[in-house]
């Protein structure tokens, strides 16, 4: 999604999905005089462009380097390996750097600041610079050649013909194409098939029986709930989710524009109400409020808590703590009294934000690096490295086998059909999840109450709209 929604920004990680604090003014400052908004002569590709052809519609130099950084999370690192595999065999002559991270921002920052960045970026994770700040101080390269440029697969049709639905659209920033979020992900709720079974329960479609299983798994001496408690980017996931499916997508829609009479409304106070259930009944995993996202999903693949939410790299980010007969299992937010969208609705859509930095030496390569990764042998090898989705279209063949949290989550995309939502206020209001977050761990903590929350949300919200 994180990132990551970043794979947790949005999930971020979406990053995962993740909260840092916004870049300090120093790197703001740094990255307005290191952007600007004269492309040609601080690209050294402007300068001296190679020219195109129907075999290089992107014009790529094929002997100039090319350098990836990778951020090294929920999806690994072997997929853009496999990605730069695809770009030598095209460019042989080309020297791919691949480099790969937990802290972007520690690797990129300093090199947006000298002007020498990276050629592509997986801008994702816990500390992720984020998408808004980069695009307001000019350091972003509009990614729309990409989209124009032939695919690789069928040079008849445009790559953006190619793009699952609300690709571009969660793509573009200040009116901008400047991010391709690459994973096609879900968010929910995830639990254990194998516990299930083992104990006669059954997955709720609504919160009332969802907190009634509660009590029969809290007498198994099962807590009921984990969550990523130092990562509240996770809760805040459950909460919004909750409050789209009751308020339908004319509420989401007042969110995405930053308009805090949302959380006067039921929608958000049902909400929020039904997450704070589980803290007041005792359903939380002991600890997990201060745990990392690692250390409770693995207390949770060790069976000490039935149900964790998170997005679709769940399953390839704990393979190693996974029990071979665990069988990972994805369900969406049980639905609330009263909710416009069906239980099936659920969370998904385009994440994991690359980008190709303005100042970038070989900007066209990373276009071109771009492409290949929205082809069908990179989308297979997505699926194969990285367990999870791609925003291609028909991108895997029935041939490729698929891990069984995966082959859930394909399912309940499938049942949820058109009812399909992703919040785009992550990438516009990126202050407004921080300041949630900051919220939501006080909730899960029973630190403060539910109207305390909605007030800080809603005085975060006007923040965020101020401050765009």
């Amino acid at each position: 999604m994180g990132s990551e929604i970043n794979r947790r920004n949005l999930v971020k990680r979406s990053a995962a999905l993740g909260l840092v604090a916004l870049p300090s003014a120093g790197l703001l400052s740094a990255c307005a005089s290191s952007g600007g908004d004269d492309n040609s002569s601080s690209n050294s590709s402007s300068a001296t462009p190679t020219a195109t052809s129907a075999d290089n519609p992107l014009g790529v130099d094929p002997a100039k380097p090319l350098d990836v950084l990778i951020f090294k999370g929920g999806f690994g690192d072997d997929y853009a390996k496999r990605f730069e595999g695809l770009y030598s065999k095209k460019y042989p002559n080309a020297k791919v750097s691949h480099n790969a991270t937990q802290n972007i921002t520690g690797l990129l920052q300093p090199r947006l600041n000298g002007g020498t960045p990276p050629d592509v970026v997986d801008d994702s994770g816990n500390a992720q610079i984020k998408l808004d700040v980069l695009q307001k101080a000019g350091q972003l390269t509009d990614l729309t050649p990409l989209l124009d440029a032939p695919s690789l697969d069928d040079p008849s049709k445009k790559v953006r013909d190619t793009l699952m639905p609300g690709t571009v659209e969660l793509g573009t920033i200040g009116g901008q194409f400047v991010t391709l979020q690459y994973v096609y992900t879900v968010f929910g709720l995830w639990y254990s098939n194998k516990l299930f079974k083992q104990h006669g329960w059954t997955a709720p479609k609504t919160w009332a029986d969802f907190i009634s299983l509660g009590g029969e798994i809290k007498k198994a001496g099962i807590s009921p709930f984990a969550h990523q408690g130092k990562y509240p980017y996770y809760i805040n996931v459950a909460i919004v989710d909750l409050a789209v499916k009751h308020g339908g997508i004319d509420w989401l829609t007042r969110l995405d524009n930053a308009d805090e009479t949302v959380w006067d409304d039921d929608a958000a106070k049902q909400a929020i109400n039904a997450i704070y259930e589980i803290v007041s009944k005792n359903y939380l995993l002991p600890g997990t409020n201060g745990m990392t996202h690692i250390e409770s999903q693995t207390a949770w693949n060790q069976y000490k808590a039935a149900f964790i939410p998170c997005g679709a790299w769940l399953e390839n980010e704990q393979l190693k703590a996974t029990p071979s007969d665990f069988e990972m299992t994805f369900m969406p937010m049980p639905s609330l009294p009263g909710d416009k969208l069906p239980f099936e609705a659920i969370r998904g859509g385009a994440n994991e934000p690359f980008i190709v930095p303005k100042k970038a030496a070989n900007v066209a390569g990373g276009l071109e690096f771009m492409r290949y990764m929205l082809s069908k042998s990179g989308a297979t090898a997505f699926a194969q490295s990285a367990n999870s989705l791609s925003v291609l279209k028909d991108g895997i063949g029935p041939d490729v086998q698929l891990r069984p949290g995966t082959k859930s989550t394909v399912t309940a995309l499938t049942a949820a059909g058109t009812n399909v939502f992703n919040p785009t206020y992550l990438q516009a209001f990126s202050s407004l999840d921080v300041d949630m977050g900051n919220a939501s761990s006080e909730l899960m903590a029973n630190r403060i109450k539910p109207d305390e929350w909605l007030k800080r949300t809603k005085a975060a919200t006007v923040k965020a709209k101020k401050n765009a």
